[in-house]
């Protein structure tokens, strides 16, 4: 983390991670109080009135604002590099608040066709519904996005590296063609991590988190975050947000406090494990193909280079022989646990066709890569020579079935 961005106040990424705005009541406590009371008090009839107009400082109501949230606020936006935020109930809440607060009947929004697959039902299914019309492009070829640009196109949206493939889409080309047509980008950046990659140096407007994943990083609470300018939060998320109610719970915004501030040493002992095993694992017998963005054969690894700071926590392991291959040797293990959550000090694995991406056919899966083979692996904290060994006897398996 020697590299890491320092904040306005001078300090490492590392402390303001720790520190950065913490705000103490009056007894002085040294972890963040938890505020989990939903309204506030007023000293006069007349104080309450100049909170509700803006015209005084202070907190109104917890679905609006809450001290607690507030510095997981203004936390997340000193690791991001971003002037405001607003946390969420989910990730997923994030995604939706994001995207339906810039969006109005008869705009135009144009995504990457791999997304996660909540994320293609708001943008598909969803949108539509308001009179947004929508195009799906292939992320990685920057003449479709610039093809698909039409007068009325407000938004571009997209994840880089995308789940579960580990694609990696070129952020600033995409930013730049954005700009040119007078339109906005929303960057879902949970699989690159705030430490791996930061979308608004790279031309971004709006970045998204699940913090349910590694800001979280323990599988204990639900979180998403939006993180953007200051005109944007105040002027377009502000009163969606107040009005629809996605807002984060004060005790999950305390737990996700506590999990930022491990967070580098957490992703940094999973990026270095992930590219270990990702080393370890390719060209194995029964191994069809491993993807890790940190490995010179990833079809996009120069660019992964040159925007993002590290291969990241992610592995994608396409297995010989299908489905049954895949369960086979997700089954065998004992280490790594078969789940669908990710970032976790866990090590978890998954079957996309049949969990995440299941709602989509077997057409769009094979348009987005996901073959009934591919095991999609969230690196976790154990010891790395457990996790090979693990990841051997999945090997094992498969031999043992031949």
């Amino acid at each position: 983390m020697n590299d890491a961005p320092h904040s306005d106040d001078g300090f490492a990424l590392a402390t303001d991670l720790v520190h950065g705005g913490t705000l103490r009541s009056q007894f002085g406590e040294t972890s963040e109080a938890l505020f989990l009371n939903s309204g506030f008090v007023y000293d006069t009839a007349e104080a309450a009135e100049a909170r509700f107009k803006g015209e005084a400082p202070g907190y109104v109501y917890s679905r609006y604002a809450n001290p607690t949230v507030s510095m997981l606020e203004e936390r997340m936006c000193r690791i991001e590099g971003a002037e405001a935020a607003r946390a969420t109930a989910s990730g997923m809440a994030a995604v939706h608040a994001a995207l339906m607060c810039q969006l109005r009947a008869g705009d135009h929004l144009v995504a990457s066709r791999a997304l996660f697959g909540s994320c293609l039902y708001i943008v598909e299914d969803l949108l539509p519904r308001f009179g947004v019309a929508t195009t799906i492009v292939d992320g990685s070829d920057l003449e479709a996005w610039r093809d698909a640009v039409r007068p009325e196109t407000k938004v571009f949206f997209l994840e880089t590296p995308t789940n579960p493939t580990l694609e990696v889409l070129d952020l600033k080309s995409i930013c730049d063609i954005a700009r040119e047509a007078g339109a906005r980008v929303t960057v879902d950046n949970v699989f690159a991590t705030p430490l791996g990659q930061r979308p608004l140096e790279l031309g971004a407007s709006v970045v998204v988190y699940s913090a349910t994943k590694h800001i979280d990083g323990q599988g204990r609470c639900l979180g998403g975050i939006i993180l953007g300018s200051e005109e944007f939060v105040t002027t377009e998320l502000k009163d969606f947000y107040r009005h629809t109610g996605p807002s984060m719970s004060p005790f999950n915004a305390w737990v996700l406090l506590k999990g930022l501030e491990t967070l580098p040493l957490r992703v940094e002992r999973q990026v270095s494990t992930a590219a270990r095993l990702a080393e370890r694992l390719a060209g194995q017998p029964g191994v069809r193909r491993l993807v890790y963005p940190g490995r010179p054969d990833h079809p996009q690894h120069e660019l992964a280079k040159r925007q993002m700071r590290n291969g990241g926590p992610m592995i994608g392991i396409e297995i010989e022989g299908g489905k049954e291959a895949a369960f086979r040797f997700a089954n065998a293990l004992r280490v790594i646990k078969i789940s669908n959550n990710l970032g976790d000090a866990k090590s978890l694995i998954t079957h996309p066709a049949t969990t995440t991406h299941q709602r989509l056919t077997p057409e769009a899966r094979g348009q987005l890569g996901i073959g009934d083979g591919l095991l999609r692996v969230s690196v976790g904290l154990e010891d790395p020579d457990d996790l090979e060994r693990d990841l051997r006897r999945g090997l094992m398996a498969l031999k043992g079935a031949s």
